[in-house]
């Protein structure tokens, strides 16, 4: 009879679980001031902003640093996320779980895609992409997987296309003629609020209107010369540490992210065909992915090394870091886009 009752006992306390709400999920984790997000590819622009942000408070979140302020008048929480896709997806998401980040802003380097732009200016692509998340083809015929051509639907997955076709797929010249490498560029899958359970294919990640429309208005100085590169007793930079041309804040077109890290002239002007792709790094697509998932709006800006996968020497890109331009000019279109944002609203 002891049995029976605490059966029934146990019966109504899993029915009476089952029954109440999910407790709701909050909001953020560790700090809830609504704030801008910046998260940094490359520490010494990370210190930069670390530097000027008033009231900081730091806060180590596995083994992460993120510093909470207020910049040029913007409450912000910035950290560095470390090289790769993984990298800045992991902090990206801890970021928005931590703290209640409102927008999101990555910068950093990146290597060039159109050979139009010069070492050092800084790019505001208006989408990103994925174009390494591939099908990779034992040759260049379409694969037909799931039962017609560019049919890989059985397997969860969507070839990118462009006008209703299949991008097709990248070949390396060779003296002997065109070698195909069977990789198909395809969509990614993901999963938001809005459209669970079934869920979406994206090749791009579109940047937020209101926050380029601000980057298409602000003119911060970029310099030619970083601050290395005058060095006591000299009064005048050295030229060797200086980049040629003024850099320029660039607006619009397509950025690229991916896993590699790209060296690959025939690739780089690959991507300038099929996607018109104007730089290439390693992690904002990722970001922009974490992004769209949440709902949060996004921009990026990045400064260009060089043109990647160039194969002659670029005195350039050797002035851009060894005179700490990259980290300068990357910062101050970063401060100016807060400067603007903040007036705008």
């Amino acid at each position: 009879m002891k049995n029976l009752f605490a059966a029934a006992l146990l019966a109504a306390s899993a029915m009476t679980a089952t029954a109440a709400p999910a407790a709701a999920r909050p909001a953020c984790l560790t700090e809830c001031t609504p704030r801008i997000g910046i998260v940094s590819a490359f520490g010494q622009e990370a210190d930069i902003l670390v530097g000027q942000t008033r009231s900081p408070r730091t806060w180590t979140i596995n083994g992460n640093r993120f510093t909470t302020g207020v910049l040029r008048g913007v409450p912000v929480v910035i950290v560095l996320s470390g090289v790769s896709m993984v990298n800045s997806t992991m902090v990206t998401q801890l970021m928005v779980d931590h703290f209640r980040v409102q927008r999101l802003v990555m910068s950093g380097i990146a290597g060039g895609v159109d050979p139009a732009h010069h070492v050092g200016d800084v790019i505001v692509p208006d989408r990103w992409a994925m174009p390494l998340e591939v099908f990779w083809n034992r040759d260049s015929v379409l694969p037909a997987t799931c039962g017609k051509a560019a049919d890989v639907s059985c397997l969860g997955l969507k070839l990118a296309s462009a006008d209703g076709r299949p991008l097709p797929p990248f070949s390396l010249a060779t003296a002997a003629g065109a070698v195909p490498t069977g990789l198909f560029m395809r969509e990614n899958f993901v999963m938001t609020a809005a459209n669970a359970p079934a869920g979406e294919f994206r090749f791009d990640y579109p940047v937020d209107a209101a926050m380029l429309a601000v980057a298409r208005e602000i003119r911060p100085t970029l310099a030619r010369c970083g601050p290395k590169a005058t060095k006591p007793p000299a009064t005048e930079p050295d030229p060797a540490l200086c980049v040629k041309t003024t850099p320029q804040v660039i607006v619009g077109g397509r950025g690229v992210s991916g896993t590699a890290f790209l060296a690959n002239p025939q690739y780089r002007t690959y991507l300038f065909e099929q996607l018109h792709a104007e730089t290439f790094e390693m992690e904002t697509a990722a970001l922009a992915h974490v992004a769209y998932a949440n709902g949060i709006p996004y921009i990026a800006f990045r400064s260009l090394s060089d043109l990647a996968g160039a194969e002659e020497f670029n005195a350039d890109a050797v002035a851009l870091f060894a005179s700490g331009l990259a980290e300068t000019n990357e910062a101050a279109v970063t401060l100016a886009f807060l400067e603007g944002w903040r007036r705008r609203k």
